[in-house]
C-alpha cells in the first residue's frame, strides 16, 4: 500500500489566537493532543509538525515529535503542507491535519488514508459529518457539502444546500470538516494555481481544487471534531477531550 504521512500545519501568529498551538489542555500543548491521534491513526507511517516558530518546533521536539521548520511567509496551512511535501518526495500520499483539533479521531485520519489507498481516481479526499441543527444548517462559518452517489464532492458551500425547494424535509446536510488527504502531486499543482472565481466567492480554497477539475471523496463520520479557534473554544476542546 502507498505510503501516507500525516502533516501538522502550527503556526505561532494566529491573528484571533496567538500561540495556539502551545496553550494546555489536560496539562499538554493543544498540538500534543493533534499529534498523539494522529500517532494512532494505524494507516499513518509518519507524522510531522510543520511550523514556522522555533518555539512550537521546540516544545514538539519535548513531546518526542517529528518536525519540519517552514517559511513564515506562507499565507495557509496548506502552502506551509506543500513546502514540507516538496521535499518528501518518497511520500505520495500526504494528509492535512488540523492542529487545533485535539479529538480528532484516529478512525477519521486511517479512513482518508485508505480511500486514497483505494482509489487512485480520488486526487483529494476530506470529512464531514450530518448537521442535524437547524441553526448550523443557515450558518455561514459553518460550510456543508454536497456529494455524487459515489460520494464525490459535487459543491462545497456558506450557503444552505441543497436547498429543500418544497419543503419535504428528509433531506442529509453535511457539514465539512476541514482535514483533507492529498495525492503529493495534487497538492503540489493545487499551490501554485491561483485563486478561482467560487473560491473567491465562498472563500474556500477547496473549490480551486474543484475548479480545476480534482475529483475530491468525502468520507462522512459520525461526528466532528471540537475546532479550537478563539480562546472560548478552550472549553469544549477541554470536555470533548474528556469524553475519550
Amino acid at each position: 500500500m502507498s505510503k501516507v504521512t500525516a502533516i501538522i500545519p502550527a503556526r505561532w501568529a494566529s491573528t484571533r489566537f496567538p500561540g495556539k498551538p502551545l496553550v494546555k489542555l489536560r496539562g499538554k500543548p493543544l498540538v500534543q493532543h493533534v499529534w498523539e491521534r494522529a500517532q494512532r491513526a494505524k494507516l499513518v507511517d509518519r507524522v510531522i509538525i510543520a511550523t514556522d516558530d522555533m518555539r512550537i518546533a521546540e516544545a514538539a521536539f519535548d513531546f518526542g515529535a517529528e518536525v519540519a521548520l517552514t517559511s513564515p511567509k506562507h499565507p495557509t496551512g496548506t502552502d506551509r503542507l506543500a513546502e514540507v511535501a516538496k521535499k518528501l518526495k518518497s511520500a505520495p500520499l500526504i494528509l492535512n491535519v488540523q492542529g487545533d483539533e485535539p479529538d480528532i479521531a484516529p478512525s477519521t485520519i486511517d479512513r482518508l488514508a485508505a480511500a486514497l489507498q483505494d482509489d487512485p481516481k480520488l486526487g483529494m479526499v476530506t470529512a464531514a459529518n450530518p448537521i442535524s441543527a437547524a441553526a448550523d444548517i443557515r450558518n455561514p462559518n459553518v460550510v456543508k457539502v454536497v456529494t455524487d452517489l459515489a460520494g464525490r464532492a459535487l459543491y462545497f458551500s456558506r450557503s444552505v444546500i441543497p436547498h429543500d425547494r418544497d419543503g419535504h424535509g428528509g433531506i442529509k446536510y453535511l457539514r465539512h470538516q476541514g482535514i483533507y488527504g492529498y495525492r503529493r502531486q495534487v497538492l503540489l499543482d493545487f499551490v501554485k494555481w491561483k485563486p478561482t472565481p467560487l473560491e473567491k466567492a465562498e472563500k474556500l480554497e477547496q473549490l480551486r481544487a474543484l475548479e480545476h477539475g480534482v475529483s475530491i471523496g468525502v468520507i462522512v463520520v459520525k461526528r466532528g471534531s471540537v475546532g479550537v479557534d478563539v480562546p472560548a473554544d478552550l472549553a469544549k476542546a477541554v470536555r470533548a477531550l474528556g469524553r475519550l
